[in-house]
């Protein structure tokens, strides 16, 4: 399927775009830091996947989400147009129960996935659902041809660029960045309000 639809490529051009000035207006990144080391440690584990520290690391995961996200929507679009052709081509070969099925699934993983990775927008979702997606199109690669380099290289890039993703996080420039501070201050509250339900109580004692 040649990539001949301007549309999906410029769409997906603006998201980023908007991404990054949601971002940039949005989050103080100095008073992030400041505050994330006197959170709670699942807040600050939070913080620091969603916003790894340092503007290169954070550019290249911008340009990885770009790249998996833009050259993986196709895909999605190529399978959920004849999913039947799919499902008799490709789910048929791993010998799953309901193929029908399983072709729309891995449809719906590819187109979702990738924009929510290309928006930085729940990403882990998003990077899951591909890495899934292209460990069960590898296995079925191996099944059927061995290991053909050739075959499985494109499968492969694929495969660990989203992975990478999924282990790394979104970096700063994205809308999971941008909605850090929220969700910090969710996980602060959750933890001080069980802190405060485990208080023993004080159990005043008479004087002698």
């Amino acid at each position: 399927m040649p990539l001949s639809n301007p549309v999906e490529w410029v769409t997906a051009f603006l998201a980023a775009s908007l991404a990054l000035w949601f971002v940039g207006r949005s989050v103080p990144w100095a008073a992030l830091q400041t505050t994330g080391q006197q959170s709670s440690p699942l807040a600050a584990a939070a913080l620091g996947y969603l916003q790894r520290p340092g503007l290169l690391a954070s550019v290249g995961l911008l340009l990885l989400r770009l790249s998996i996200g833009l050259l993986m929507i196709h895909h999605g679009q190529e399978k959920l147009a004849d999913p039947q052709q799919f499902a008799s081509t490709y789910v048929a070969s791993l010998h799953l129960p309901f193929p029908l099925f399983f072709a729309y699934a891995a449809g719906f993983s590819e187109l979702i996935g990738s924009w929510l990775v290309i928006l930085g927008l729940f990403t882990p979702l998003g990077a899951l659902a591909l890495t899934s997606t292209m460990a069960v199109a590898a296995y079925q690669h191996i099944l059927t041809g061995g290991f053909n380099i050739y075959v499985l290289e494109l499968v492969l890039l694929y495969l660990g660029g989203s992975l990478a993703i999924l282990l790394n996080g979104p970096g700063r420039f994205s809308f999971d960045a941008g909605m850090a501070p929220l969700l910090m201050s969710g996980l602060d509250n959750s933890a001080s309000r069980g802190a405060g339900r485990l208080q023993p109580l004080a159990i005043p004692t008479e004087g002698p």
